[in-house]
């Protein structure tokens, strides 16, 4: 059935059931216009599925250093190393003055017995640790600052604590993590521009293919214009072709994002294998995958408003 038929054929239905008919025959004529032209169809979808497949894969690589960010910790300890000359008493009297200060959590002693201890069963340490004549090691606090303490507090804490006279260094063991969580910040906003960007690419791709689908038909919608045909009725059934194109290309992108899933499933499950089980990592949850999907199906039918929008105003007296 064609447009005119369509059109010219008896109302003898309601208003909804007149509406529903005209959405099923543009529903079919867009899938009979996609089959029509099977390898340009095939070629746009796959360039498409391509361009939202990318932004995908960067998300599951976001989200598995974060699953990473969280197994290795969010630790802001900080360990101080006192001068040699500083005794137990000496350590004991800091460590107490320290409890005290409101920016500081907990502080725990380490001897220097504990530290060679530590360093022995380190592997590949123990001979050397026997060789030594004596202990070298300092007293070494650790310190956890105050629940809920921001970077900066954490800093200017460190700085107030290379102030002491009896300390000799300072590990801010914290800055790795704020570095990370720079790193991760970044991957997130990468990831987005990346979206956006290939998005947009999508966007005038599915735009293109409309526009030169409705210049070979321009003959058929100059008389559907004759026979009073609406805009929106012309419009329509280039709108549910973006869709499709859409939908294919969503498709395609979860498709491949999936396949790279199960490529990378078995040298993952050895690194987690290898950290005991500390270490987790997983695919995109369905959610975000449908999500992907629904943004797709978007992307096609704003393509395709665009480019029957621009081509019927043209065509306006």
């Amino acid at each position: 059935m064609n447009a005119q038929d369509a059109m010219a054929k008896p109302v003898r239905h309601s208003r909804m059931a007149m509406w529903r008919h005209q959405h099923a025959w543009c529903l079919r004529d867009s899938l009979r216009q996609l089959a029509r032209r099977p390898l340009g169809s095939a070629l746009t979808i796959a360039v498409m599925g391509l361009a939202l497949a990318l932004p995908l894969a960067f998300y599951l690589l976001l989200v598995n250093v974060q699953h990473l960010a969280a197994a290795l910790g969010d630790s802001q300890s900080v360990s101080v190393f006192l001068k040699p000359a500083v005794t137990a008493e000496g350590a004991d009297k800091l460590a107490a003055s320290l409890r005290a200060r409101p920016d500081v959590g907990a502080v725990a002693i380490r001897t220097p017995r504990q530290g060679l201890a530590e360093l022995a069963a380190m592997q590949g340490f123990g001979d050397a640790i026997k060789s030594l004549p004596d202990n070298p090691l300092p007293f070494a606090l650790l310190i956890e600052p105050r629940a809920g303490a921001g970077r900066a507090q954490v800093e200017a804490m460190v700085q107030a604590l290379r102030a002491l006279p009896d300390v000799d260094l300072v590990q801010d063991n914290g800055q790795w993590r704020a570095r990370l969580d720079a790193l991760i910040a970044l991957g997130r906003r990468v990831t987005l521009l990346l979206a956006v960007l290939l998005s947009a690419a999508a966007l005038l791709v599915i735009g293109n293919t409309v526009r030169l689908d409705i210049r070979s038909r321009a003959d058929e919608i100059a008389v559907q214009q004759l026979i009073g045909a609406s805009a929106a009725f012309v419009r329509r059934p280039y709108l549910y072709e973006g869709a499709w194109y859409g939908l294919a290309a969503g498709i395609v992108a979860v498709l491949l994002v999936v396949l790279l899933e199960a490529v990378l499933a078995a040298p993952v499950r050895d690194l987690v294998a290898s950290y005991a089980g500390r270490l987790r990592f997983g695919g995109l949850s369905w959610v975000t995958l449908a999500m992907a999907l629904a943004v797709a199906v978007a992307l096609g039918w704003l393509g395709a408003w665009v480019a029957s929008s621009r081509h019927l105003a043209r065509l306006q007296p």
